[in-house]
């Protein structure tokens, strides 16, 4: 339930609630949060039942966490009957990008290796062609 909380985080709880409910009323403060939680747990445990029940036996198997998006989209990725792994492998980034570079430059595309930088990345950057001397900057009416 609290997988978040670091041990400083939880000694600085427990010294604003020793501040906060005196040492005297703590016990009891304490006894009365986990009743509180034991109860929301025990309603959300008969929820659950009641609703696998209404559901009916073609729902056995159902799992509350899947209502999480991120439990679903994991089960249905990691599930093989797509055939994602073998799109996944198959998948060449630098060579997509660098077709799509050379697309954008208008450069043909030969079966050659990819143009990369040293560090076997691909190099994204827009270089500016230096205007001549006496070419003027373009106008632009809105900026004027």
């Amino acid at each position: 339930m609290f997988n978040d909380i670091g041990p400083l985080e939880l000694v600085t709880l427990i010294v604003l609630a020793v501040l906060i409910f005196g040492p005297e009323k703590l016990p009891k403060v304490i006894q009365d949060v986990t009743r509180t939680i034991r109860k929301i747990r025990d309603f959300s445990e008969s929820a659950k039942q009641d609703i696998r029940q209404e559901l009916g036996p073609e729902f056995k198997d159902f799992e509350f966490e899947d209502l999480n998006p991120k439990t679903f989209i994991r089960k249905q990725l990691d599930n093989d009957d797509l055939g994602l792994k073998e799109i996944r492998n198959g998948f060449d980034l630098k060579k997509e990008m660098a077709e799509v570079t050379d697309a954008v430059h208008g450069r043909d595309t030969d079966p050659s290796p990819s143009p990369a930088t040293p560090g076997g990345r691909v190099d994204m950057t827009k270089k500016p062609e230096k205007p001549a001397a006496d070419d003027r900057p373009p106008f632009d009416m809105d900026a004027t």
